[in-house]
């Protein structure tokens, strides 16, 4: 079994810093792409940024320069810290990983359980 556990999530004001952990337990043997996405309430799920394996990253427009993705392979955890926090940032954050469970096996998707995290104006 894979499991991604989340946290760090909560209330920040505007302009404040949060940071997003999820950890990833279980039998890994590697783990390739992992992300973060958000759901706010009526909209659709929102990419907000990837790190590939070797460390590449990506970001949606609405984040770049706010929000920095980080991984550290060794903890099997990935981070999203979140910084000059805006009131549209309001969502419920999920964490995404690609993992290959033992060598031989194909890769697979896992997904957290999500955290909440709220920006107040």
């Amino acid at each position: 079994q894979v499991q991604l556990v989340e946290s760090g999530g909560g209330l920040v004001q505007a302009g404040g810093s949060l940071r997003l952990s999820c950890a990833a337990s279980g039998t890994i043997f590697s783990i390739n792409a992992m992300s973060w996405y958000r759901q706010a309430p009526g909209k659709q799920q929102e990419l907000v940024a990837t790190i590939t394996g070797g460390g590449s990253t990506n970001y949606a427009d609405s984040v770049k320069g706010r929000f920095t993705i980080s991984r550290d392979n060794a903890k099997n955890t990935v981070y999203l810290q979140m910084n000059s926090r805006k009131p549209e940032d309001t969502a419920v954050y999920y964490c995404y990983a690609r993992i290959r469970k033992w060598i031989a096996a194909s890769e697979n998707d896992y997904w957290g359980q999500g955290t909440q995290v709220t920006v107040s104006s």
